[in-house]
């Protein structure tokens, strides 16, 4: 692998990436769903992927989780192929955060967050005491220790998506993959979800990769901002540099107007008409930079 690390700019050596691609695609019949995608992710970052609906971005996310058969180029993991991870391995580097609005189930909640041990369970053993303590500790981090033993499917939205989070840390991944994790919820659970994903990358330096529809909220709570449309990747940089109405234009197709945002001061951005739709391919590149040419 071409690697991530190494002096930039000042001297400074860039960290090893976490997870990183190289040229990866991916097609199902014929028709590409991702083309030509590079990245390097730094661990313990907060990075989002953002992009209009068809772009690729949970397409890319389930490759990560190695839920589609492999694609063409290559995907890394601690400067390991990914495909060399035996599942067991995996599992305790990946965890995966659907959307909240899935089916519901009957489940208890203890119950739920005891499957995210499944990687490290024998079909003939029972429930270890490391098990326990990771359920007991996860219910704790999330704050879902009074709800042990409610069902699932009577709990609101938000506290099923701290559900969602519980399994993931009892699982005991070092990066957590979040697919949409506050769609379908109102702004209060929102928050509530935020904080939770704050505190777990504040105390325990895990890395959030995290798919939304939010071009703000990536732009404010994270390090890294991917963008795709069409299946390619036309921005890769810091919030700071994707805040530009070019940039975000070439990502969505989409005229927006940026203002400072009221507290913070930093931009914030709404849509403000169409913008010429294009190809979404190298028009987008060109407009919003690639690679290293995107970072600030």
């Amino acid at each position: 692998m071409s690697k991530g690390s190494g002096p930039v700019g000042n001297g400074v050596s860039m960290p090893e990436p976490i997870l990183a691609a190289r040229g990866y695609g991916f097609q199902v019949n014929g028709q590409p769903l991702l083309q030509d995608v590079s990245f390097d992710i730094a661990p313990g970052s907060r990075c989002a992927i953002i992009g209009p609906n068809g772009a690729g971005k949970t397409t890319l996310l389930r490759s990560c989780l190695r839920l589609l058969p492999p694609g063409s180029g290559d995907l890394w993991l601690a400067s390991r192929p990914l495909r060399t991870y035996p599942q067991r391995a995996l599992a305790s580097w990946l965890a995966y955060v659907p959307q909240a609005g899935g089916a519901e189930t009957s489940f208890e909640v203890r119950d739920f967050v005891l499957m995210g041990r499944y990687p490290y369970l024998s079909p003939f053993a029972s429930i270890s005491r490391e098990d326990r303590r990771a359920v007991d500790q996860a219910l704790e981090r999330t704050g879902l220790s009074a709800f042990a033993h409610r069902r699932l499917d009577t709990l609101s939205g938000g506290e099923r998506q701290k559900v969602y989070l519980a399994a993931a840390l009892a699982q005991g991944g070092r990066v957590l993959l979040l697919d949409e994790p506050t769609a379908f919820l109102d702004p209060r659970q929102q928050t509530q979800v935020y904080t939770v994903l704050e505190e777990l990358h504040r105390d325990l330096g895990l890395t959030l990769i995290e798919v939304t529809h939010d071009v703000n909220r990536a732009a404010l709570d994270h390090d890294q901002v991917i963008g795709l449309r069409a299946g390619r990747k036309v921005f890769d940089g810091s919030p700071e540099a994707l805040m530009r109405p070019e940039r975000l234009s070439a990502i969505y197709g989409q005229a927006f107007t940026l203002a400072p945002h009221p507290v913070t001061g930093r931009l914030v951005a709404w849509p403000s008409g169409f913008a010429d739709e294009g190809d979404g391919g190298a028009s987008g590149l060109d407009a919003a930079g690639s690679g290293t040419e995107a970072r600030a």
